[in-house]
């Protein structure tokens, strides 16, 4: 049995709550390991949003570039992470 899809919207709005946590912690976030973990925040919420429309225009491209994206986050965050625990 298949699961309901969610529709675009949620998914959209959900990227966009992200966003602009993202870019909250970013702008008022003075250290530079939170500010990077900030930009891991706007960074999902852009891949969230190309693997939302490529799934809605049945676009693998869109899928890899997303997922590609993914793993540049995941970097990201293990920088941060890093940078954090260096700190303490």
């Amino acid at each position: 049995m298949r699961s309901p899809d969610l529709p675009i919207t949620h998914l959209l709005y959900l990227a966009s709550g992200l966003f602009v946590l993202g870019l909250l912690g970013v702008l008022l976030r003075r250290s530079p390991g939170r500010a990077l973990l900030a930009l891991v925040l706007l960074l999902s919420a852009t891949g969230l949003v190309m693997a939302t429309f490529a799934r809605a225009w049945a676009q693998t491209g869109g899928q890899v570039f997303a997922s590609l994206l993914v793993v540049l986050t995941a970097v990201y965050a293990v920088v941060g992470a890093a940078l954090l625990r260096g700190r303490e």
